[in-house]
Parts: C-alpha cells; sequence; structure tokens
C-alpha cells in the first residue's frame, strides 16, 4: 500500500504545476492549505457517513477520496509519505511499551482507588 501512496504523490506533485483549467489537483492545491484540509475534512465526514450506513462499496470509494485528499494536503505541506512512514514505524516499535505502561498505570490507578475510600473512612473515626 504504501507504494500506491508514493506513486499517487509523486503524481500530485506532477499535478501541482499543470493548468488548473484541466487539473483538479492543480486547482485544489492553488486554492490553498486552508481549502484543501477543508476537502480532507468533507472526505472523512463523507467515510463516516458510508460507515454508519454500512455501505461497504460507498466506503470503499469514499476511502478512495480521502486518500487522495490526504496526500494533497501533505503536498500543501510539504510532508512526504517516508515522512509519515517513519513515524509510523516509531510508533510500531513503541506499541508493546505504551501497552505495558497503560496496563501498569491502569493497576496502580486501580489500587489507588480501592485503598483511597478506606483511607478517608479511617481518618474520619
Amino acid at each position: 500500500m504504501s507504494d500506491s501512496i508514493e506513486r499517487l504523490h509523486d503524481a500530485v506533485l506532477n499535478a501541482r504545476d499543470a493548468d488548473p483549467a484541466t487539473s483538479r489537483t492543480a486547482r485544489l492545491l492553488r486554492a490553498g492549505r486552508s481549502k484543501v484540509a477543508k476537502k480532507l475534512g468533507e472526505e472523512a465526514v463523507e467515510v463516516v457517513i458510508d460507515a454508519a450506513h454500512g455501505s461497504r462499496e460507498n466506503l470503499v470509494r469514499e476511502s478512495a477520496d480521502l486518500l487522495y485528499n490526504l496526500v494533497v494536503l501533505w503536498v500543501a505541506f510539504g510532508v512526504d509519505p517516508k515522512d509519515v512512514w517513519k513515524e509510523m514505524d516509531r510508533r510500531e516499535r513503541l506499541f508493546g511499551i505504551a501497552e505495558k505502561l497503560l496496563k501498569d498505570n491502569d493497576a496502580k490507578a486501580r489500587s489507588k482507588v480501592a485503598v483511597f475510600p478506606m483511607r478517608r473512612m479511617r481518618k474520619r473515626r
């Protein structure tokens, strides 16, 4: 999949200098970052609506639109897919540690909740 996104990224980079009269991508990028971000938000909402309605086919189509608009936003901000993959790799390496920390913190929080009321009751007597 990352290859598909990288090919899409290259295509968007190439289209950014195209004639806006003939290129939707060029027109979108020329409209500015704010417009690109709003378009991504619109597509995200469409994905959510299609998911809520249970339409698998529409979800697939709208997901493709969402990914396209995400890549356009990346180009507008100078983000390379490799930067995103690197961040995803970093998070993947930390996942086990984060999972363990969450479990440890949950256990500590539960023990404090269980013990804390008893301490308050003792002080009142």
